[in-house]
């Protein structure tokens, strides 16, 4: 072998030497082996205006997505079969899980009270599709979600908001939502949109937090624990 062979040979050996000894050294350390490119665990940032999402008791989080005037019923179902299958299966109670539903685009004028359903019934309908009580055939004149008697003609099976309520479920309702909902009665009525979302953002139902959008957050509650599930 020529000398500037044995040169490159040995010059190759020390730079797999050098690359081993770093892996080495950072499993020595506890690192895994690809630490050398990211040697910090991601922390997401804090923000106060979210700090509620941790004032809920309980050991299991759970935050439901809804966005439209099903999918807000489909929320009140699933939330409600997450408590009794902890109650059924855990022998847990009310108190050992954070549950928040996402009332955000369609969904959110289910926020709403009732006061504001007969106040608002046609605009709100039309805002949302031509939305339907289906026992009346009629844009509501009040929430849906607050009665329990149209059972199956609903996807929430007679799941109220007040009974989720007293389980101590929270609601994240979408301002940006709120607004748009405000903007659409406006010109419906030939209102004053400022006026009428004030209106709307004073009588949400309870448990309620006006959250600067929906998807916002879905993403904050992920980050501080939540686990995530949607109902469309």
């Amino acid at each position: 072998m020529s000398t500037h062979a044995r040169m490159n040979e040995r010059r190759t050996f020390l730079s797999r030497f050098a690359a081993g000894a770093a892996v080495v050294g950072g499993l020595l350390r506890g690192e895994p082996a690809s630490a050398q490119a990211r040697s910090e665990k991601f922390q997401p940032a804090r923000h106060t205006k979210d700090n509620w999402l941790d004032q809920l008791p309980g050991g299991h989080r759970f935050i439901i997505d809804s966005t439209s005037a099903l999918g807000f019923g489909g929320a009140l179902l699933f939330a409600n079969n997450f408590f009794l299958a902890n109650q059924n299966g855990y022998g847990l109670g009310n108190g050992d899980a954070a549950v928040v539903i996402v009332a955000r685009h369609h969904s959110t004028s289910f926020a709403f009270t009732d006061p504001m359903w007969r106040k608002y019934g046609a605009a709100i309908s039309e805002a949302i599709g031509g939305f339907e009580d289906p026992k009346i055939k009629m844009p509501p004149s009040s929430n849906v979600y607050m009665s329990a008697t149209h059972q199956t003609l609903l996807p929430n099976y007679g799941v109220t908001i007040d009974a989720l309520v007293a389980r101590g479920v929270h609601f994240a309702v979408c301002e940006m939502a709120t607004r748009r909902f405000a903007g659409a009665i406006a010109t419906a009525t030939k209102g004053d949109t400022e006026a009428i979302f004030k209106e709307l953002s004073s009588n949400l139902i309870r448990n309620s937090h006006l959250v600067t959008a929906g998807i916002v957050a879905v993403n904050r509650a992920q980050e501080r624990g939540y686990t995530f599930a949607t109902a469309m």
